[in-house]
C-alpha cells in the first residue's frame, strides 16, 4: 500500500484545536483556546433528555431528518425570532452538530471545480469541507484591525465559477457581528451573481452591546437562496450533545438531506427531545444567557488590556481577538500559541492558521471567554506573572 490519506486531505490531518487542547492537557494549562463552556446548560433541558432515556423515547434511531417535534420547534424558533416561515416537514433537517450541517451543505451544493467564497479568517472546518466537496476555496480578508467585511474585495473575488458564499456572523474567530448594511451589500452581490449562501449562524443568540444578529435570510431576495445553520450546543451550552440543524427553502434543504443521511444517518435521539424543549424556552433564558457571557467577555477584555494587549471589540460569539501585546517579540501568533502553555499555563488560538493571505492573522490571537469568572481571573493572573 503506497498511501493511506488522499493528498488533498493531508493538510487537514490534524487541527489547531486538537494540537492546542493536547498542549493544555500536557501542561495543565487553562484552555482558552477551544470554544466550549465549562458549565452545563439549563437543568430543565437535561432533565428532558434524562426522562427521554428513562422512558425509552429516542433510545433507538430517530427519523432520518430529525424528530418531527424538534423540526417543528426549529421552525417555530425561526418564526419567533426572525419572522421566517418554514415548513418543518420539508424545510428543516436535524444534523449531528452544526459541523455536519455545514459539511452536508457543501457536499450537496458544490461540484468539482466550483468556487466557494469565504471571509477570512475562516473557521477550520470550512476549509476541510470545501476540499471534501472538491471545490475551490476563495478567501476574502476581513479588513483589519477591526475585521469588517470588504465589499469591494468580495465583489472582485466572485467569478463565473463561484457557486456558494459561505457566511458566518456572529463571526468565529474574530467576534465581529455583521451589520444590516454590510449584510445588505453582501445580499445584493449574491442576488446579482445568483449565488447560494450557506449562513453559519451557530452563535445567533450570542451578541452584545446593541449589535444584534440579523440573519441574511431575512433580507429581501435571500430566503430562497439561503441555507441557515443553527447549533444547540452554542445556544444552550450542551456542545457534547452535537445537535444542529439546517433550514431554508425546500429545494436546497432537499439537497442537504440527500447528502446528510449518508453521513451520520441519525444521532442524539434523547437529546433531540431535549432541544425541542430548549428552543421553546422563554425570551428571558436567551437574554440572561447572553448577559452572563457578556460579563465574562468584559472580565477577559479588561484583564488583557491591562496586561498590554490591544483587543478587537467582541460583539458576539465566545471569542475575543487581540494582538500579541507583551509577547510581540515572537515571530508570529503561532509561535506564541505553542509556547504560551509552557511559559504561562494558558492556551489561546493563533488566527493565522485560518488565513490564506499573509499578514491578516499573523499577529492575532483568539481567546475563549466561555469560562467561569474565576477561571478567567486565574488565567489572567498566570499571564500577568510573565511580567
Amino acid at each position: 500500500m503506497k498511501r493511506t490519506l488522499v493528498p488533498r486531505m493531508e493538510p487537514y490531518a490534524t487541527s489547531i484545536f486538537g494540537e492546542m487542547s493536547g498542549l493544555a492537557i500536557e501542561t495543565g494549562s487553562i484552555n482558552l483556546g477551544q470554544g466550549f463552556p465549562d458549565t452545563d446548560g439549563p437543568e430543565e433541558v437535561s432533565l428532558v433528555a434524562r426522562a427521554a432515556i428513562a422512558e425509552g423515547r429516542g433510545n433507538q434511531y430517530p427519523p432520518v431528518h430529525g424528530l418531527p417535534d424538534l423540526r417543528a420547534a426549529i421552525a417555530e424558533h425561526q418564526e419567533r425570532f426572525y419572522g421566517l416561515t418554514l415548513d418543518p416537514a420539508t424545510d428543516v433537517v436535524v444534523t449531528t452538530g452544526a459541523s455536519e450541517a455545514i459539511q452536508s451543505a457543501l457536499l450537496a451544493l458544490c461540484d468539482t471545480g466550483d468556487e466557494v467564497v469565504v471571509f477570512e479568517p475562516w473557521f477550520d472546518i470550512y476549509a476541510a469541507g470545501i476540499v471534501l466537496a472538491q471545490a475551490t476555496r476563495v478567501s476574502v480578508p476581513l479588513r483589519p484591525p477591526a475585521f469588517r467585511p470588504d465589499i469591494d474585495a468580495l465583489r472582485a473575488a466572485i467569478t463565473d465559477r463561484t457557486r456558494v458564499l459561505l457566511l458566518n456572523s456572529p463571526h468565529n474567530p474574530t467576534g465581529v457581528v455583521f451589520t444590516t448594511e454590510e449584510l445588505r451589500e453582501i445580499a445584493d452581490l449574491a442576488i446579482e451573481r445568483d449565488l447560494i449562501v450557506i449562513a453559519d449562524e451557530a452563535y445567533e443568540h450570542l451578541w452584545y452591546d446593541g449589535h444584534p444578529h440579523v440573519p441574511i435570510a431575512t433580507l429581501s431576495g435571500m430566503a430562497e437562496r439561503t441555507v441557515t445553520i443553527g447549533s444547540a450546543g452554542k445556544s444552550f451550552s450542551f456542545t457534547g450533545w452535537k445537535v444542529g440543524w439546517a433550514s431554508g427553502p425546500t429545494d436546497l434543504i432537499r439537497a442537504v438531506r440527500a447528502v446528510r443521511q449518508h453521513l451520520s444517518y441519525v444521532s442524539g435521539g434523547p437529546f433531540q427531545h431535549a432541544i425541542a424543549h430548549a428552543l421553546r424556552m422563554p425570551d428571558a433564558y436567551f437574554e440572561d444567557f447572553r448577559h452572563g457571557l457578556q460579563e465574562q467577555r468584559d472580565i477577559l477584555t479588561t484583564g488583557l488590556r491591562a496586561l498590554g494587549f490591544s483587543t478587537v471589540d467582541s460583539q458576539g460569539t465566545y471569542f475575543l481577538t487581540t494582538d500579541l501585546g507583551p509577547l510581540s517579540d515572537y515571530p508570529d501568533a503561532l509561535a506564541v500559541a505553542r509556547d504560551l502553555p509552557h511559559r504561562a499555563g494558558v492556551v489561546a488560538i493563533p488566527l493565522q492558521v485560518f488565513c490564506d493571505h499573509a499578514g491578516v492573522g499573523e499577529r492575532s490571537l483568539r481567546w475563549a471567554y466561555c469560562k467561569r469568572p474565576e477561571v478567567l481571573r486565574e488565567a489572567l493572573g498566570r499571564l500577568a506573572a510573565l511580567g
